[in-house]
């Protein structure tokens, strides 16, 4: 007669010692290949929670950790992880190297079996890994990947796609034309000055723009495959939503975007300080902003779309500032990457 089995230990105990190689599912093969993606920069981990969280890794996979030095060095280490023989990829950051490395491991050679990918979160925002539904909290976060890895658990989504005639590249979760990418700019330079980005920061640099006209210059055209609109003042396309966070507070411009539909977008048409304020007052709605409203156009579940300006404006994907593009085209790309989660 089989022995009762003992209760399941907590996700905490879970997290911190290995899991007994006599349990181990049909999915867990052997202690597993991992490549380790650190960013040191990362703005809400210490370096003695990078430690718990490589120590609790380490008990169950074979690690190996490889810092980054600059940007996009993400996509590069991410494009080897194949080729030197990693099964899974595991990054530590925010948002943006998120982006770099989904970008690398698009790249994987046709040839080679692209490695799986989880996120811990270590940025001021997180927006992918909680859209995902996984807690923000890097060491929970930990706790979860490890869960999943387990149970032979994950999760296949839809990505982003940029092309123009500067750019090939994917996003997770947003795609900006015009203020939110001036926003991000300024926090960026503020970043270079000494200044923390935290959800604050954000803030305080949105209203200014708000505020200062740089949100009412209707230089926007949106085209997609049912028609389009002139005269936008700022245009954004999504993966899923929300688009943003304010501190713990979701914004939903387009409340219906999924990570296993086509793209969603949102097109502001008037630009009064009154009329605006009420419609992005209405995206921390429970429910998100309404599909249809006075000011703006939204559009769901969208193949292909294509937006253009008629001089140069600031342009921002996951949050990472790209710089002034005057016309790009944006596709969605089905079951591109598999997460653990």
């Amino acid at each position: 007669m089989p022995r009762p089995r003992p209760p399941p230990p907590s996700r905490a105990a879970r997290s911190a010692v290995p899991y007994p190689r006599d349990r181990v599912p049909w999915a867990y093969t052997g202690r597993v290949r991992a490549l380790f993606i650190v960013n040191p920069q990362a703005t809400t981990t210490t370096s003695r929670t990078r430690e718990v969280i490589l120590g609790a890794l380490a008990s169950e996979l074979d690690v190996t950790v490889a810092e980054t030095e600059y940007r996009d060095h993400a996509i590069e280490l991410s494009r080897k992880a194949a080729t030197d023989g990693y099964e899974l990829v595991v990054s530590l950051g925010g948002d943006g190297t998120v982006n770099e490395v989904v970008n690398g491991l698009l790249a994987t050679p046709p040839e080679l079996k692209r490695p799986r990918y989880a996120v811990i979160p270590g940025g001021s925002a997180n927006v992918f890994i909680r859209a995902l539904g996984v807690s923000g909290d890097p060491v929970e976060a930990t706790g979860t990947i490890l869960e999943a890895l387990r149970a032979g658990r994950e999760r296949e989504i839809n990505l982003g796609r940029i092309t123009s005639d500067r750019d090939d590249r994917y996003f997770t979760f947003c795609a900006g034309f015009g203020w939110d990418a001036d926003v991000v700019q300024r926090v960026e330079n503020e970043r270079s000055n000494g200044r923390k980005a935290t959800p604050a920061l954000y803030a305080e640099v949105a209203f200014k723009l708000f505020f200062g006209g740089d949100i009412r210059d209707p230089s926007l055209a949106v085209q997609t495959r049912g028609g389009g609109v002139n005269d936008v003042y700022f245009a954004l396309v999504t993966n899923t939503t929300p688009w943003t966070y304010a501190g713990a507070l979701p914004l939903q411009p387009t409340a219906a975007s999924r990570f296993e539909l086509g793209l969603d977008a949102f097109a502001l048409t008037q630009a009064g300080h009154a009329l605006t304020g009420w419609i992005l007052s209405q995206m921390f709605f429970p429910k998100g902003l309404p599909a249809q409203g006075d000011g703006y156009l939204t559009w769901h579940d969208q193949e292909t779309l294509r937006i253009t300006s008629s001089h140069p404006r600031a342009f921002q994907i996951d949050g990472e500032y790209l710089g002034e593009r005057e016309e790009v085209n944006f596709h969605s790309v089905p079951k591109a990457l598999r997460i653990v989660c």
